[in-house]
């Protein structure tokens, strides 16, 4: 069945009709039977059958790249040899296969029929009109997998396989922005308004905890939606009213709801927003423990800079939770190394005389080698001294250009979100940990040079920049930055 559409730029209103030649894959398809009758591999036996065979092979598959690119071909005849089935012993048949056909289509036919094999499959594809008309010539239109499913016997071994591209081709047109916008943007306004009243809920409640206690800001680092954050604020809530003497404890700290209870390395109030409000309890009684060993941490920070000619000692963003008393020992035990490398040798001649334009972060024995997007040395605390000094050695310069790019794109990258931010008339625009700014730059430049096509989907949107596509419960909109349009 021929596709028929409007042409809507001509008011004699002239029908298009989109015709196609062959893919290579349904041509290698289409062929499969013929290439499983005259295979060489099957005349093991027969020399002379078996040469003649790959010969014509040879030259057939010469003929077929040809009529494929629309390139023109000499009139030939091609012999092969195919076992005769109707024959109790075992004989051949000499078939002769003339092609003079131009296009791809009429030689496949030619080759099955001449073979005694069937064309159905060939017949289930759209074919181009029998008689060529100006009018029609000039608006020739080539698709893929456009399949006439009317024509197609469903019991033939091949059709599963139609199927199935059919589908995934489907859903990867549903995975485009434009049609998943187009989709779920609807459903993603009425979530959004639905959960309107949590959120000012949410922030009646931090404002007015973090005013009646004395405290500095109340974060959510969890991931989890607007309802969890919502009971872990009441929760605590109830839980000062019960124990006033917790007031003095967090007074003027800031409170995070994270993955892991404990105290941060920068002082922060970890609570873990998984648990029961006693455990918060037994741990905001042992507070002042962990802060003692905080005070130690600024000491062992500034002698490890001290070896490593000034170089500043970071936190990464995201690095593994731990304890300050891990910590403590992880950066004696890099110190450590370095002093027993500078005792038999010097630093490398090509260093710099200071590194304090530098930045290194000390993880766990389990923690990576790298340099970071963002410029940064990590390093694990088990790495001895004369690996980590050529380690920096060989990544000095990569450093160096990573960190100035960074530097650069992160005010590219706020500049870039709040002018999708008016542009699009989103409600919020985030990212999640694992954007980089040079990844969202990238994805909102290509959401700004796209802004006719999008911006009718976009209106009200709280949009997060991941790696996938979501509508969360509460209204959020996930989409990943690389998004094909």
């Amino acid at each position: 069945m021929l596709g028929k559409v409007k042409n809507l730029c001509n008011p004699n209103q002239n029908i298009l009709t989109c015709v196609r030649n062959l893919t290579a894959t349904e041509v290698s398809t289409a062929l499969r039977p013929f290439y499983f009758s005259v295979h060489p591999d099957l005349f093991g036996k027969y020399p002379l059958e078996r040469a003649k065979n790959e010969s014509s092979l040879q030259q057939l598959s010469s003929v077929l790249a040809n009529l494929q690119a629309s390139r023109p071909i000499r009139p030939m005849k091609l012999d092969f040899y195919i076992k005769d089935k109707t024959q109790s012993q075992v004989s051949f048949r000499l078939i002769n296969i003339h092609i003079s056909e131009r296009d791809i289509r009429a030689a496949v036919v030619t080759i099955l029929k001449s073979c005694g094999l069937s064309t159905d499959y060939v017949d289930s594809i759209i074919k181009p009109p029998t008689a060529a008309t100006p009018e029609l010539d000039q608006y020739k239109v080539r698709y893929k997998n456009d399949i006439d499913f009317t024509k197609v016997n469903k019991n033939h071994p091949i059709y599963a396989h139609i199927v199935m591209q059919r589908k995934i081709k489907e859903a990867q047109d549903a995975l485009m922005l434009r049609n998943w916008l187009r989709k779920n943007f609807k459903h993603a306004i009425e979530k959004s308004k639905q959960g309107e009243a949590y959120r000012e809920e949410i922030q009646r409640l931090r404002v007015s905890i973090t005013e009646c206690l004395g405290l500095r800001e109340i974060r959510w680092e969890c991931g989890w939606n607007d309802t969890h954050f919502r009971g872990c604020l009441l929760s605590f809530k109830s839980l000062v009213e019960q124990h006033p003497e917790i007031r003095n404890i967090i007074r003027d700290r800031i409170l995070v709801f994270s993955f892991f209870t404990g105290v941060s390395l920068d002082g922060h109030i970890m609570l873990y927003s998984g648990e029961v409000r006693h455990n918060w309890l037994d741990f905001l009684k042992k507070l002042r423990k962990y802060d003692i060993a905080l005070t130690r941490i600024p000491a062992f920070e500034k002698s490890l800079s001290h070896v490593l000619r000034n170089i500043k000692i970071g936190r990464r963003k995201f690095m593994p939770k731990v304890i300050a008393g891990t910590y403590e020992e992880n950066l004696r035990q890099v110190t450590t190394s370095l002093s027993d490398f500078r005792g038999r040798k010097p630093f490398p001649k090509e260093w710099p005389e200071s590194l304090a334009d530098h930045e290194i972060v000390i993880e766990t024995e389990a923690g990576p080698l790298m340099v970071s997007p963002t410029g940064q040395f990590i390093v694990p605390a088990t790495l001895p001294g004369d690996l980590l000094v050529n380690f920096i050695t060989a990544n000095l310069e990569e450093a160096g250009r990573k960190n100035k790019e960074y530097q650069s794109d992160k005010y590219l990258e706020r500049n870039l979100i709040k002018k999708c931010l008016t542009e699009f008339q989103l409600a919020a625009l985030k990212k999640e940990d694992n954007v980089t700014p040079d990844l969202m730059i990238k994805c909102c430049k290509k959401l700004l040079d796209n802004k006719f096509e999008l911006e009718e989907f976009t209106k009200g949107l709280r949009i997060n920049i991941t790696t996938y596509y979501s509508v969360l419960s509460d209204g959020i909109v996930c989409i990943p930055w690389n998004f094909n349009l």
